[in-house]
């Protein structure tokens, strides 16, 4: 199951990048997209919603509703 999350902090491809390093960091197997111009990061993967919350924001970004 898919799950997405929106980041209203991601603002530059460096900040995408970042955030997919760090999510790839705690679930190696994870499908991960980001749009930039959406702001939304879309991870497909076995960890719990809430591991990519934290995830995410480690990197200095905020999830809305988070």
């Amino acid at each position: 199951m898919a799950l997405k999350l929106h980041v209203p902090t991601l603002d530059s491809p460096e900040a995408a990048q970042d955030i997919k390093d760090t999510i790839l960091t705690h679930e190696p197997d994870a499908k991960v997209d980001i749009d930039l111009e959406q702001k939304t990061v879309t991870v497909e993967a076995k960890a719990s919603e809430e591991t990519f919350k934290q995830a995410i924001t480690a990197t200095g970004h905020e999830v809305s509703g988070y």
